[in-house]
């Protein structure tokens, strides 16, 4: 599984960019806030009736909306500017966790008032985390993409070790209000962290999408990309198994262990330890294995530290192997949150970064109820032992179903087609619209032309194709015909517009070459009836 590479970069590498730097520490400190947030709604809960029911809640209602708003916002990032769009939602956030810091002063805040308003926060994160990741390729070099990716696993697992630990600190000192208020200044910070970076429009940025359009084009995309389906496979094998250590880790802490919360608290620092080591050594071990050999060796040793959490009663051992299993955990998300920002183009970025991270969010979810009732009805042993066999399981696929190459491939916007030239005017919206290709192909490169027909369907579909297919004209069996279907003819105008990426560009060209003369395009438009 070895592969040759260049010289491992530092993980802080990415740190020495000013911009990246300044937007990296302030989203930390946004992350912080977000989980000392999460303990003090959960704090105010705990007397109330039903406080077990409505502790849940809080987790509940802080992640659901990313969910269903992860695919929307990333729409909105992919057609607004993401550095506007990021102030707005960073402001909205602030007026929020006023309105939460004013009220629990006031002493007015009631239980149903406390999940809305966290919801609200929970909207405002579903529509930060698409658009910031893919703003990413736009601070750091693409080389530099890894290490972005593995700093943002190294913020959010402090953010999640120390964050509980300043909250608790906070309530039992000054109160819960000014743990809101906390959470407040720093999404105020964040927007004036945006405000200060003078971000360059792309230069291929045209009009925006409409929505519902935006939408079903971002859905194509993922459907007719191997690459990208791979990558959502290999998240979700993970995710759903490996969420079980997060899930159970509290009754781990207290049934098997006896550590009372105190030593809960000790556990998450371990794996927070444990991601910051990995995200230290991550380049050299990327730089001795290849990406599907890296999440092999991730998975085998998170497989082996949920086994022996199952098998040992030592807090001592537990907290030793739980450094490991916060290394693994990083490693793999980081890798894979790396490998979909280098893949995707920049016009569809934020939505599948979007899907990604509703595939991510929804698989803990999933993944965390079906441990917990496992555990309930067969007890934490045999779950914790289920969860690490699923684990090794998801290992064995990776030969089956691996990751695709996709590194080599130049996803810069490229525009291979010249602009069309028609006698009729169409409508935007007009659609359906045909697209015919016709190329002359000699018997003897008729094999290769055929062999580049699948992926060539895949370039067109990933970039606005409803329908395609190629046929053979009867009264001339050298002719070829390539016939796809564009919802409108404003998608296929952005098809010419900087959808295409340099590997369509190189397909196209490689498939044109083998036409003599060269391929003739016509377009059929949609004849509207006349009008009474």
């Amino acid at each position: 599984m070895a592969s040759v590479t260049t010289a491992p970069q530092s993980t802080w590498a990415p740190l020495r960019i000013g911009v990246f730097r300044v937007l990296w520490l302030a989203v930390l400190g946004s992350q912080l806030g977000t989980w000392m947030q999460t303990v003090g709604a959960q704090w105010l809960l705990v007397d109330q009736p039903n406080a077990g029911t409505l502790v849940s809640l809080v987790q509940t209602a802080g992640t659901l909306p990313v969910l269903l708003l992860a695919l929307p916002g990333g729409v909105l990032a992919d057609s607004l500017d993401r550095r506007r769009l990021l102030i707005w939602v960073q402001l909205f956030q602030v007026g929020v966790g006023v309105a939460l810091t004013a009220l629990t002063l006031a002493g007015v805040m009631t239980p149903p008032l406390l999940l809305t308003l966290t919801f609200a926060l929970g909207c405002g994160m579903a529509l930060t985390n698409p658009a910031y990741q893919a703003v990413i390729p736009e601070l750091v070099p693409r080389s530099q993409i890894p290490e972005a990716a593995a700093l943002g696993s190294i913020g959010m697992n402090l953010a999640r070790a120390v964050g509980p630990a300043l909250a608790g600190l906070l309530v039992a000192h000054v109160g819960v209000a000014a743990v809101f208020g906390i959470n407040a200044v720093t999404f105020l910070v964040f927007a004036v962290a945006l405000f200060l970076w003078h971000r360059r429009p792309p230069e291929d940025a045209g009009l925006p999408e409409p929505f519902v359009a935006a939408l079903r084009a971002g859905g194509r995309y993922v459907r007719h990309s191997p690459v990208m389906r791979r990558l959502l496979l290999r998240v979700s094998v993970f995710i759903v198994p490996a969420v079980a250590l997060w899930a159970l880790l509290p009754l781990v802490a207290d049934r098997r262990l006896g550590m009372g919360a105190g030593g809960y608290g000790l556990l998450l620092g371990a794996l927070g330890v444990g991601a910051v080591l990995g995200a230290l050594v991550l380049p050299r071990i990327r730089a001795a294995l290849s990406p599907n050999g890296m999440l092999a060796a991730a998975g085998l040793t998170y497989a082996v530290v949920l086994a022996t959490l199952a098998l040992v009663r030592v807090p001592a051992v537990a907290v030793v192997v739980l450094v490991p299993a916060g290394a693994a955990w990083m490693a793999v998300l980081s890798s894979l949150n790396a490998e979909v920002q280098l893949f995707l183009p920049r016009w569809v970025r934020a939505r599948g970064l979007g899907t990604y991270q509703t595939v991510f969010f929804g698989g803990q979810a999933v993944g965390a109820v079906v441990w917990g009732l496992v555990a309930d009805r067969v007890g934490l042993v045999p779950a914790l032992l289920a969860a690490g066999a699923a684990t090794a399981l998801g290992v064995a696929t990776v030969p089956l179903a691996p990751l695709l190459p996709s590194r080599h491939l130049n996803r810069e916007p490229a525009r291979p087609w010249p602009d069309p030239h028609l006698k009729v005017e169409p409508d935007p919206d007009a659609g359906p619209v045909v697209v015919e290709v016709s190329y002359t192909i000699a018997p003897e490169d008729e094999a290769a032309f055929l062999a580049a027909m699948p992926r060539l369907r895949r370039s067109r579909q990933r970039t606005g194709a409803v329908q395609w297919g190629v046929f053979r004209t009867g009264e001339s069996p050298d002719q070829l015909v390539e016939v796809y279907v564009v919802p409108s003819w404003d998608e296929h105008l952005r098809q010419h517009g900087g959808r295409m990426t340099g590997a369509d560009e190189e397909l196209e060209r490689h498939v044109r070459a083998l036409s003599r003369p060269e391929p003739r395009v016509v377009h059929r438009l949609p004849i509207e009836p006349p009008r009474r």
